[in-house]
């Protein structure tokens, strides 16, 4: 499995968190880092290279801050001018059909926040469906995405540990639902077991 991640964070240099999971992602040998804001600091996009780097990949990551309920400035301009009618969706747009999507995100605020009555009212699921639908419409297969909240209280030992979290969601295979299934069920016809209740 080729995984890309595409790092979209406006002010890496000040990130805490995303600074330890590029440092994280950066040992990893299977893995290749697209880090959109210094490859593109005048925000002109070459959309051949970024449509290659999705082709070339299995399984695209999108790592970035939770800005403003919704994602980078960048990342919306790169949506936009990348995933274009008849190459990503619409009539003969079919390259990136069956690719997996897994959003990794962080946020300033802490897990309780993000829920009915709490400080932000809707769960991160809610939040998360305009990307859902993305990945839906392009034909992608949406993940279960790595979410690492509190991170304006966050301590050293956390950040450290959720880089090593990071890896191990990102590069999973079983995180597709199907693939965990067809898992279990081998598993099951090899012990004799049923479905039976």
């Amino acid at each position: 499995m080729k995984i890309l991640v595409n790092l979209f964070h406006p002010q890496l240099e000040k990130s805490t968190v995303n600074r330890r999971w590029l440092s994280e992602l950066e040992r990893q040998n299977n893995i290749t880092i697209n880090q959109l804001y210094s490859q593109y600091n005048d925000g002109i996009i070459n959309v051949a290279r970024e449509q290659q780097l999705l082709a070339d990949h299995d399984r695209l990551i999108f790592q970035h801050p939770f800005l403003w309920y919704s994602v980078p400035a960048l990342m919306k301009q790169w949506l936009d001018d990348v995933l274009t009618y008849g190459w990503a969706y619409g009539q003969g747009g079919t390259a990136l059909q069956g690719k997996d999507w897994v959003s990794v995100i962080s946020t300033g605020g802490p897990k309780e926040s993000y829920q009915a009555g709490g400080f932000n009212n809707f769960s991160m699921s809610e939040l998360l469906k305009p990307l859902q639908q993305t990945a839906n419409l392009i034909g992608a297969n949406y993940l279960s995405p790595f979410l690492f909240h509190g991170c304006v209280q966050a301590t050293s030992e956390q950040v450290d540990a959720s880089a090593a979290e990071l890896i191990q969601h990102i590069t999973n295979p079983e995180l597709d639902p199907k693939v965990r299934l067809k898992h279990l069920l081998s598993e099951m016809n090899e012990a004799g077991a049923t479905m039976d209740h």
